[in-house]
Formats: C-alpha cells, sequence, structure tokens
C-alpha cells in the first residue's frame, strides 16, 4: 500500500494488519532508528505482528549506571540495547519472564560495596532466587557472563543501583573479546528475540551539541533535561566526540552490517523519543543517507506529542529540515528528499504540535503529511502503541 495524498486518511488497514497477526513470522521488516524507552510498548505490541522488525539503537548514553560501566570499561552504552532486547523478547517461552525480572533488577542504593558485591557475587553462584528461577541452559550462561564481569570489574566499581542486565551484557562483552554484536546475537537466542537489535555503531563515542551563540554541550546526560538543567538555546549543530573531555568532532562511517540491514527494510521509519539523541544521532554515520536513499521503501517520520527538551526553539519544520540536513550530511544535491523521506505521520485531532505542516509547508519537499488517528483516550497526549503499530503495518 502506498498513500500518496497529503490530509486526512484511513488508516489503518484492517485486511492487512489482520494478515500479519496471523502469520507474524513472515511479517514486514520494519526499520526504527531510535534509542531509550521510547518504543518499549511499541515493541511490545510489534510483536504480535511480525517477528521482522529492525531497531538500530544508538549506543552514547553518558548518564546514570551507564556511565560507571563506559568509563570503567571504555565500551558502548548498552543499556538501551537491552532495553530493546527485553521488550521484543517472546515471554511466553518458559524462562523468559524470569530473565527480564533478572535483566531489569537494579542492585540497591543504600548498601555498602562489600554488601553490593557478595550480592553480585551470589548471583553468579546462583545462589540469588533471581537466578534460581531461571531454567537450564539459560541460567548457566548468564552466571558464567555475570562472573566474568565479577572477576573484570575494578575493586572500586560502583555498584549502586547498577542494572543486572548491563552487568550481564557487560560480562559476555569482555568475554567476546569487546564486540557487541556476537553477545545481541547470542541474548536474541536466547530470549527468543522477535526482530534484529543492532547499535548504529560499536565505538566508544560521545554526542556533543554545539548551541545557538557557540558554547558546546558533551555527553547525552547533559542534553536530555533529565541529570542536567535543560537547555537554555537551540542545538545549531549535533555531532560525535571521542570523550567526555573533548568537544573536537569525530567523523564515524556507516557499519556494513547497518548497510544491509537498512537495505533490507521494507519500511523505515524515523520515531518520536528524544529527538536529536537517539533519533539524530543514528544519522550522524557517513554514508547513511546514501543507504537510505537507495532503497526504495517508504519513509515516515513520526514527531514527537510531549515536550523534548531537545527541541528548544524548534518548530515541526524545523524537525524536519533537521532530519533531512543530518540525512545529507550536509550536501543538499545528493539526494532528492522524497529519496530519503517520504511521509510525516501525525494525529488527526493533536493541537500541541509545534507549529504546522500542511501543504504550504511542506511544499517543495517531496514530503507529504499523512493525518490519522494515532492517540487513544487513554493514551493523550501520547502516541497510543496499537494506533501506531496498525498505521505503519498499512504503510508497509
Amino acid at each position: 500500500m502506498r498513500i500518496t495524498i497529503c490530509r486526512s486518511t484511513d488508516l489503518p488497514e484492517p485486511r492487512r494488519i489482520e494478515i500479519c497477526r496471523r502469520n507474524p513470522e513472515l511479517g514486514p521488516k520494519i526499520l526504527f532508528f531510535s534509542g531509550g524507552s521510547s518504543l518499549r510498548k511499541v515493541s511490545q505490541e510489534l510483536v504480535q505482528y511480525t517477528h521482522n522488525s529492525i531497531h538500530i539503537i544508538a549506543s552514547m548514553d553518558s548518564g546514570g549506571s551507564s556511565a560507571t560501566l563506559r568509563k570503567a570499561f571504555h565500551m558502548p552504552a548498552v543499556g538501551d540495547i537491552r532495553h530493546r532486547l527485553m521488550a521484543l523478547a517472546d515471554r511466553s517461552v518458559t524462562g523468559n519472564p524470569s530473565v527480564y525480572q533478572l535483566f531489569s533488577h537494579r542492585l540497591p542504593k543504600n548498601k555498602s560495596l562489600s554488601e553490593l558485591q557478595e550480592i553480585l557475587v551470589s548471583m553468579g553462584e546462583g545462589r540469588h532466587h533471581l537466578v534460581r528461577e531461571i531454567p537450564i541452559p539459560m541460567r548457566g550462561i548468564i552466571q558464567d557472563h555475570l562472573s566474568h564481569f565479577v572477576e573484570k570489574m575494578p575493586r572500586d566499581f560502583d555498584l549502586q543501583n547498577a542494572c543486572i542486565g548491563n552487568l550481564v551484557i557487560t560480562g559476555s562483552y569482555l568475554k567476546q573479546g569487546q564486540q557487541l554484536d556476537p553477545v545481541i546475537y547470542l541474548f536474541s537466542n536466547l530470549a527468543h528475540v522477535r526482530g534484529i537489535v543492532k547499535p548504529v555503531t560499536d565505538q566508544f563515542l560521545h554526542l556533543a551539541a554545539e548551541l545557538e551563540g557557540g558554547s558546546v554541550v558533551v555527553g547525552q546526560h547533559n542534553l536530555t533535561g533529565k541529570e542536567a538543567p535543560p537547555l537554555e538555546k537551540s542545538i545549531k549543530r549535533f555531532f560525535f566526540t571521542s570523550s567526555l573531555d573533548n568537544d573536537t568532532e569525530v567523523k564515524v562511517r556507516i557499519r556494513p552490517a547497518i548497510k544491509e540491514l537498512v537495505s533490507q527494510a521494507d519500511l523505515i521509519c524515523f520515531p518520536m523519543g528524544s529527538f536529536f539523541s537517539s533519533l539524530i544521532a543514528n544519522c550522524l554515520p557517513a554514508g547513511m543517507g546514501e543507504a537510505i536513499s537507495l532503497n526504495p521503501c517508504p519513509k515516515v517520520f513520526i514527531p514527537n506529542t510531549s515536550p523534548d527538551p531537545e527541541l528548544v526553539g524548534k518548530s515541526l519544520v524545523d524537525q524536519l529540515k533537521e532530519l533531512l540536513h543530518y540525512l545529507r550530511q550536509g550536501e543538499t544535491s545528493m539526494f532528492e528528499n522524497s529519496q530519503l523521506l517520504n511521509y510525516v505521520l501525525m494525529d488527526d485531532s493533536f493541537q500541541g504540535y509545534p507549529g504546522n505542516l500542511g501543504p504550504e509547508e511542506l511544499r517543495g519537499t517531496g514530503v507529504k503529511a499523512i493525518k490519522c488517528k494515532l492517540m487513544g483516550r487513554k493514551s493523550r497526549p501520547l502516541i497510543d502503541e496499537r494506533l501506531l503499530v496498525g498505521a505503519l503495518l498499512s504503510l508497509t
């Protein structure tokens, strides 16, 4: 189905959705560029209709317990990867709910280092109740990787509020010679993950933003408004750096594995979430725009319906221009807009979007707006995962 109109349209398409529901193993390859938790419910809903979705994840989180792991082991952030793997895991499979519970568990904030180390050792040895509930052989593999983490962690490693799933994945990462893809493959099979999850890059990188006025902010945790005061000025330029102490831009090329996944997609989705640190971060590797342009499938952008601290001063038109700019990597003549983005998918009744995207605003862009029901009575002002999944399936 190809929708080529710029007005409210009838979505979803019930027949298409029912076909996917009956045969999810043959479902479409919908590719998402994202990060964080904004797609958790969407991912959990999606597995009912397709086991072939593709999730390209930004791996530059620099806050919370991720910062502690990254500093200790000079590694990409794994929290968002773990989060997406668990969201896509088939919880009907014996043992998976127990794995989800363990991987989501955080160590206490109010215990001493020695007490936290003892808890971790008890998990590695299989004595902890959260580990005992996991069936063999999955339990043995998790214990092995967790024990490897305990062996490799610095003596003064801060375990307060540490996420067990992140520690297990880190132990596996260290065991696999500091490669993430084999780790993700292993846990995808163990947890029966119904989709493909890949970090956009496996390099040790951080995010940085030059603001209007010339100041530079380094580190995702300083951009999202959660661990630091919200930005007061608009982001002018967004880029990778090699460390939190360096604001020199680092250039990265698209990984061959990512390029191949982009070429296979039946629909490419730029979803809601943190606009710069989740979405644009995935567009930064050189060659990403070219890979997207070579795939003739539909490409759709879904704007946020809730406030995003990273979008200070950015209207809908600004967001559209920013997305196209980073996909083109500044080369305005490299691709036609229509090769990079076809649609902006919006709720037909929501009045809170920052600005408008009507025919006048979209003239000359090659991009068309699709307006349909995306919010349910209970989800408003957030997008309802059932309605969004239905709309995306109908566009494939």
